[in-house]
């Protein structure tokens, strides 16, 4: 392999790439790096919020009261666990089809899983929103701006609810406790906290990944005599304003600390810089922070779109983010030009003469350096700067955006406390203390992230969920996940998954649950038509599944994320990866384009083999 002649600067790092010569020594660094962030309590360093935990009062609903209400019984045809993107737009295609008796439950008091919940300043998709937003064309809606604000995507998600008639029926500030299947009826029996028990023909999970917000667990959090709240969870009470409304007048001569530094880290600092009087922003690892090139929405390009741009122009984002490459970029900012877009790009032009893991290597090296040169260019004071910046490879943390958070540090009111990968010693009374040293503070805000489940059972939130002669999922999956298409199981009928199991990923998560909730409508609109089946594989089916992902190569990147060599996150449980994410390796285009042929071409015949009970409330059909 030949690599291109480079002069080395001063730092090591060279004109986009690293001296061969060089490779190693930055490997070295990212180790090093790695290691001193390692702790061995791995994710047991957080506490949880879910009900019942020490940290529990840190979750309650700031945006609408519980509502006292009667338990609600009978019969359901669809129950729906979880009414953010993925449940909504399942449950909308779901209703397209025909459905009329549709059920959506969800621990929030309305629509818009983490929309709902995250609304403090600043919040905004870091996804173009003209192909994040669902079913745009359907609604007839135009983004306001290129990346829409939380509160335009909560109301978007509020639109869909309406327009799909999804409020009926629906049950809020409700948690499901138990999802049990009925051998002798053909149903699921659903409970839940608030006394609720009913059945339904087919259960939807879509209980996502960012719904319960997770603490450190620093010694003395719960000594601290004034104000903190997790930013999922905002509190405009102590600081003022109000979603939309970015006017923080109450934190004016304040002292502030944020802990964290993480992609909501990067959207808060701004918002409240210049706003309290003085904010501590306190830091273990370092975001790596590109472009973001915001704008409103041209009026008259929205004008010219045709029918089909949604589709078109997602199916280019995916293709080129995730290493299917594409002849034009329609998108044009910093996600299709992340390194493994460069990787694909270097390898296409090398037509064979590169190794591919050296080049996606090379290429993240060749990125990672812009983005370190990005803070030196733009932080003013070399110690704050050298701080901020990120020693690891891109995908080891989601990437950040911002044309507004490195800029802070210039303002003399907002201070970087780095932690140099410890995190916080403890908190006190008065404040927290890094290093030995108290910073006395009237307010933290915890930008710490959430209790990330990538698997269905971490996502069900303790659920007592049950199928054929009383089999729990969690044991049915002791030995790993077992699905087929990662959307259904075998000895649990009817049960869909939503999210990332045993299917695919991509950084555009809207898309993909859209795509699964089209999929997973077009089998039951023909479990319906059939009228005498249940959605179950058979065991041959599922088998052959385990092999397709256990034996593909892995999307590189992908999979690179979730190892242990990347610096710890929640991508790879804090260091300590126990049985990650599975995919299927040939990436989420191929994926689609496989779920859409398999429905074309007799596939459904691998799900819809087993006759169903009764379709009356169990008694046999004649």
């Amino acid at each position: 392999m030949s690599l291109p002649e480079q002069t080395v600067d001063g730092s090591g790092e060279t004109n986009g790439l690293w001296h061969p010569a060089d490779l190693e020594g930055l490997r070295a660094r990212y180790r090093a790096e790695r290691d001193r962030r390692l702790r061995p309590e791995g994710t047991g360093q957080f506490g949880s919020t879910l009900p019942g935990s020490a940290f529990a009062d840190y979750a309650r609903d700031p945006w609408s009261p519980v509502t006292p209400r009667e338990p609600v019984t009978g019969d359901v045809d669809v129950a729906v666990v979880g009414a953010g993107f993925g449940g909504l737009t399942t449950a909308a295609q779901l209703r397209r089809s025909g459905i009329a008796s549709i059920r959506m439950i969800d621990t929030a008091g309305d629509v818009g899983g983490t929309w709902y919940w995250n609304r403090y300043p600043g919040v905004a998709c870091d996804i173009e929103s003209y192909i994040y937003l669902p079913l745009l064309e359907e609604v007839g809606a135009m983004p306001t701006r290129r990346y829409s604000p939380g509160e335009e995507i909560r109301r978007h998600a509020v639109t869909l609810a309406r327009h799909f008639d999804l409020y009926r029926d629906t049950l809020f500030h409700t948690e499901v406790t138990a999802v049990r299947w009925l051998d002798e009826e053909d149903r699921w029996q659903i409970g839940t906290d608030r006394g609720d028990s009913f059945r339904a023909r087919y259960v939807v999970l879509s209980g996502g990944p960012f719904s319960a917000p997770r603490l450190p667990g620093i010694p003395g959090i719960d000594r601290f005599a004034g104000h903190a709240f997790h930013t999922s969870r905002w509190d405009y009470g102590c600081t003022g304003g109000g979603p939309g409304d970015p006017r923080l007048d109450r934190l004016a001569g304040k002292r502030v600390a944020v802990i964290g530094t993480g992609a909501t880290a990067v959207q808060v600092v701004p918002a409240l810089a210049g706003q309290a009087g003085h904010l501590y922003v306190v830091q273990r690892t370092p975001s790596g922070v590109d472009v973001r090139d915001d704008g409103p929405t041209d009026e008259s390009w929205w004008a010219s779109l045709r029918p089909g741009w949604q589709k078109e122009r997602r199916e280019n984002f995916q293709a080129l983010v995730h290493g299917a490459g594409a002849e034009e970029d329609l998108i044009g900012d910093a996600w299709t030009d992340t390194a493994p877009v460069r990787g694909t790009a270097r390898l296409a032009a090398a037509a064979g003469a590169e190794d591919p893991a050296l080049a996606m290597e090379l290429a993240d090296h060749q990125k990672m350096a812009e983005i370190r040169a990005r803070v030196t260019d733009i932080v003013e004071d070399p110690e704050t700067a050298a701080a901020l910046q990120p020693w690891y490879r891109q995908f080891c943390k989601r990437p950040a955006f911002s044309d507004r958070y490195l800029q802070a540090f210039n303002s003399d009111r907002v201070e970087l406390v780095d932690t140099r990968g410890r995190g916080v010693d403890e908190v006190t009374e008065k404040g927290i203390v890094v290093d030995g040293t108290e910073y006395p503070v009237d307010a933290i805000i915890f930008a710490t992230g959430f209790d990330v489940g990538f698997d269905v059972v971490a996502r069900t939130r303790g659920a007592d969920l049950r199928g054929r002669q009383g089999v729990a999922l969690a044991e049915a999956w002791a030995d790993g996940m077992r699905t087929f298409q990662g959307w259904v199981s075998r000895g649990f009928p009817n049960l869909f998954h939503l999210g990332t199991s045993q299917n695919t990923y991509s950084v555009n998560f809207a898309h993909t649950l859209e795509e699964q909730g089209t999929h997973i409508a077009a089998v039951v609109a023909e479990a319906e038509r059939r009228g005498d089946v249940l959605v179950e594989p058979s065991a041959a089916a599922e088998e052959a599944w385990q092999h397709t992902i256990a034996t593909g190569a892995p999307i590189a990147e992908a999979t690179f994320a979730f190892d242990a060599e990347c610096t710890p996150g929640y991508y790879n449980q804090e260091g300590r990866p126990r049985r990650g994410p599975q995919f299927y390796p040939a990436g989420p285009a191929a994926f689609h384009e496989l779920m859409d042929i398999w429905r074309r071409t007799g596939g459904m015949d691998e799900v819809l083999g087993t006759p169903a009970r009764t379709r009356d409330g169990g008694q046999e059909r004649a």
